[in-house]
């Protein structure tokens, strides 16, 4: 109904077939932060299309071997997700994905 209404802008990077887990609104600057498999996207909140940015965080290699190697699904359970986008500071976001079950974090510098 929002689509037919002309009343939303869908997200294009939703079309990689991304699994959406995550989100950081940060009303302040206007955006939106969204945590995916092996992604984590910028989004402007005007129009989610326009200047996104993206950071493609996987899993190392040898970790989804290894989750492979347990019987896990590659594309389902094997990836990075991103679990946790949390606030730090003005200038940095912590963020925590599951590694292909070798959790690991870090901050992102928003500039």
């Amino acid at each position: 109904d929002l689509l037919l209404s002309n009343s939303c802008i869908p997200f294009l990077g939703s079309s990689e077939g991304l699994d959406f887990r995550t989100l950081l609104l940060d009303e302040e600057r206007g955006r939106l932060l969204v945590g995916a498999k092996d992604h984590i996207f910028l989004l402007n909140l005007v129009d989610v299309n326009k200047n996104v940015k993206k950071i493609y965080w996987p899993a190392a290699k040898e970790k989804v071997e290894i989750c492979k190697l347990a019987g896990k699904d590659a594309h389902t359970e094997c990836a990075n997700f991103i679990r946790v986008l949390q606030p730090y500071n003005r200038t940095h976001v912590y963020v925590c994905g599951t590694g292909a079950f070798h959790p690991l974090c870090g901050y992102i510098e928003l500039g």
